[in-house]
């Protein structure tokens, strides 16, 4: 039984092994805390398989924009489909709070984030050179327009 929901407080540890599993560069605890509690413009979900957290992700509205922050599937539930399930909420939790466009920042490499966002018709809309501080590998910067 699969359930997509806004993050709470309590959803920190899972959110973090997660966050931790997923990027080379994490956010810290107390980053992800911030964002659920405290970030008004911060609209975070999680999905759930029978009442365990296995991804989260959300984004920022900033005027009619959405800036998704982050995206992260635990390694072992990948390739299930909680992506896709989790990116259809985002965008739907957008159209309702009437926001035009989405952005985001993805490494080139990242090529199952690259396949999810297309599927989405996000596009390329530009580069941010040196992006990623770890490896100095650039950001992609992708576009959606909401309809």
């Amino acid at each position: 039984m699969v359930n997509i929901r806004r993050a709470k407080p309590e959803d920190l540890e899972d959110i973090y092994r997660i966050e931790c599993s997923s990027f080379s560069t994490p956010w810290s605890k107390k980053s992800i805390i911030l964002e659920i509690e405290n970030n008004q413009l911060a609209y975070y979900y999680v999905v759930e398989d029978f009442f365990q957290v296995v991804g989260y992700g959300g984004f920022w509205k900033i005027g009619e924009e959405a800036h998704i922050g982050n995206i992260a599937i635990e390694p072992e539930s990948r390739n299930q489909g909680y992506g896709k399930l989790l990116m259809k909420a985002l965008v739907e939790e957008a159209k309702e709070l009437g926001i035009s466009d989405m952005t985001l920042e993805v490494r080139p490499s990242n090529l199952p984030a690259l396949k999810l966002y297309a599927d989405f018709d996000f596009y390329k809309a530009g580069v941010r050179k040196g992006y990623y501080t770890d490896t100095k590998e650039d950001g992609w910067i992708l576009w959606k327009e909401i309809k």
